[in-house]
């Protein structure tokens, strides 16, 4: 019985690399993600949850993974994620919830915390390399043609 369980956790962990390896291929190359993706390993995730030896632990556990859900659907709607982001947390709520491979339990909250974090780094990078080509006396706004308050809120 622990062996198919184990079994069956390395399967789920092997699809969601698969799943997040071919969006982000397809990301790179095509620069947008087919919904396509999120439904077949969506179906794929919903068929492995009647392979789990304890259906109700199963359940409690996707259940649990899936609070994450609303949020990341205001996250999107908002424009704060893309609609591929949200839709990959979701589907990883199914598929892989609250699964890892050491002692830690790693959730789709934590992943959507750690994105949400991790995401705000490239807006201060922006600001410290346009600083420092203001500070060379470099032209960053070359070519914008617009209010003052509008190339800070670029910058």
């Amino acid at each position: 019985m622990i062996e198919s369980v184990i079994e069956i956790t390395h399967l789920r962990i092997l699809l969601a690399v698969v799943m997040l390896g071919i969006a982000s291929y397809t990301d790179v190359k095509k620069r947008e993600v087919s919904d396509f993706i999120w439904v077949v390993f969506g179906i794929i995730a919903v068929a492995l949850i009647f392979l789990e030896p304890n259906l109700g632990d199963s359940l409690l556990s996707i259940g649990i993974s899936l609070i994450v859900a609303p949020f990341v659907l205001l996250i999107w709607r908002l424009g704060l994620f893309g609609g591929a982001d949200s839709f990959a947390i979701i589907v990883l709520s199914v598929l892989a919830p609250q699964i890892t491979l050491t002692e830690n339990v790693i959730t789709p909250f934590t992943v959507l915390t750690n994105t949400v974090l991790l995401s705000v780094i490239p807006l201060f990078v922006n600001l410290i390399r346009n600083l420092i080509q203001l500070a060379m006396k470099n032209d960053i706004f070359e070519g914008f043609t617009e209010s003052s308050s509008r190339r800070v809120l670029a910058m």
